[in-house]
């Protein structure tokens, strides 16, 4: 197991058994939890945060809780010093149950409600990024209800192509999220923003997308945010200090694939910001980023069970394994790329195989890998395991065909321990009303 090709966990190591990650053989996981199952490497995980943190020293970092959130999580990022971003309800009182503070969180969202908007003010949340015009009005009267003066950023699409697919494209004009610049929605955002009460604007947010493999499309993003802040300066007499950039630094999905590296992106993100604040005469702001995928991704494996093996001469071999589109969305939904290897015996010196991985659903989309070489004596009961599964797989998983969600297993140190448990049919049956 190459670790240079960025997709496995930092302790995963070939044994004889097979894979073993956080000192923990993959068999005996599938024993004891089952498959499918999510494997998570604490200590991968706490490293990239740590990378992070030291990357952006003297800013801010927020985990972007949509990749994977749970409890322990929410408590690793606030161990790690790192704030948290969330966009719901349930994300909030995670964030509440793992006693993180309010001053390290910052909420998000498009339509969020009254409700919600209440419980991030009655916390503390440091920052509410402001969507809509709706929710302009919306926040200001909670605030006014609660009493305070609610700190708020503007979220601004910049229209910068992120070169990314269209379904994970959140920068462009067309779009749900945010005021457009370009169209002058976010002017009037602003304008609107400064001059209601109960709101106190303290900068600017945008994010691009998701899976960003090229560093200048964060420069450019900055450079018309800043240019946006000293058309602010000039027209209202008011100095925003803070700048969010958001997420979407992309990962390593397939053998040779290099993803960015945050210690090379974020000296020529700050230096660019920077630069443009000395050419605007604006001082430096406050900035924050928002990685998920780029921590998460990487650290967990998806370990599946081999349950059919059905060759078809002259067009493929399809390997059907006991998961799917209800634990990984991501290739039906955006034709996401995955490779998969032999995790629970030693493989090496014989001959392979071209197949295609499939899942067990009723569609013929749910594909997990369309094509990757393994070993040609692959049978019934193997266990395969699919690498960078941590971010937007639990999270986005479902119960398609009654299939119950698998647990989040985390490792470290050669101890395993639960940190989501698995579904039951039980559970899957639970809502389910009997007339």
């Amino acid at each position: 197991m190459k670790r240079r090709d960025h997709l496995w966990p930092a302790t995963t190591v070939p044994t004889p058994r097979g894979l073993q990650i956080g000192g923990v053989p993959l068999r005996d996981l599938a024993d004891e939890f089952g498959t499918p199952a999510f494997i998570l490497d604490e200590e991968d995980f706490r490293i990239r945060c740590r990378t992070w943190r030291t990357a952006f020293t003297d800013h801010d970092v927020f985990y972007a809780a949509k990749s994977f959130l749970c409890h322990q999580v929410a408590r690793w990022i606030k161990e790690e010093g790192l704030g948290l971003d969330v966009c719901s309800a349930a994300e909030l009182r995670i964030a509440q149950r793992a006693e993180v503070p309010g001053e390290s969180l910052i909420f998000h969202g498009n339509n969020k409600s009254a409700a919600e908007l209440e419980e991030a003010v009655a916390y503390g949340v440091s920052l509410i990024v402001i969507d809509s015009y709706d929710e302009i009005a919306r926040l200001s009267a909670v605030a006014q209800r609660q009493g305070v003066r609610q700190q708020v950023l503007i979220r601004v699409t910049p229209g910068v192509e992120a070169h990314t697919h269209s379904s994970i494209t959140t920068g462009t004009d067309d779009q749900k999220f945010g005021f457009s610049l370009a169209a002058g929605s976010a002017h009037r955002a602003i304008a609107q923003g400064l001059q209601t009460p109960g709101l106190e604007l303290v900068g600017l947010h945008s994010h691009l997308g998701s899976q960003i493999l090229r560093p200048d499309v964060f420069e450019t993003a900055a450079e018309r945010l800043v240019d946006l802040m000293a058309d602010t300066a000039r027209t209202h007499g008011a100095l925003l200090h803070r700048l969010d950039l958001g997420g979407g630094l992309g990962i390593a999905y397939l053998p040779g694939e290099t993803p960015l590296n945050v210690g090379d992106l974020a000296p020529l993100v700050v230096a660019r910001v920077r630069k443009a604040c000395e050419q605007a005469g604006l001082p430096m702001p406050r900035l924050a980023v928002e990685p998920g995928r780029a921590i998460s991704g990487p650290t967990t494996v998806t370990l599946y069970t081999v349950g059919t093996i059905k060759r078809q001469p002259g067009l493929r071999t399809w390997v059907s394994v006991d998961g799917g589109l209800s634990d990984n969305m991501r290739p039906s939904l955006y034709d996401a790329t995955y490779t998969a290897s032999v995790a629970g015996r030693a493989v090496g010196g014989g001959s392979v195989e071209s197949y295609a991985i499939c899942g067990r659903h009723c569609e013929a989309g749910d594909v997990l890998v369309p094509s990757v070489i393994l070993p040609a004596d692959l049978a019934v009961g193997d266990l395969l395991a699919i690498p960078a599964s941590g971010a937007y797989h639990r999270s986005m998983a479902n119960n398609y065909n009654g299939q119950p969600r698998p647990p989040v297993v985390s490792v470290r140190n050669g101890t395993a321990r639960t940190l989501v448990r698995g579904e039951t049919l039980e559970d899957v049956l639970r809502l389910d009303v009997e007339s």
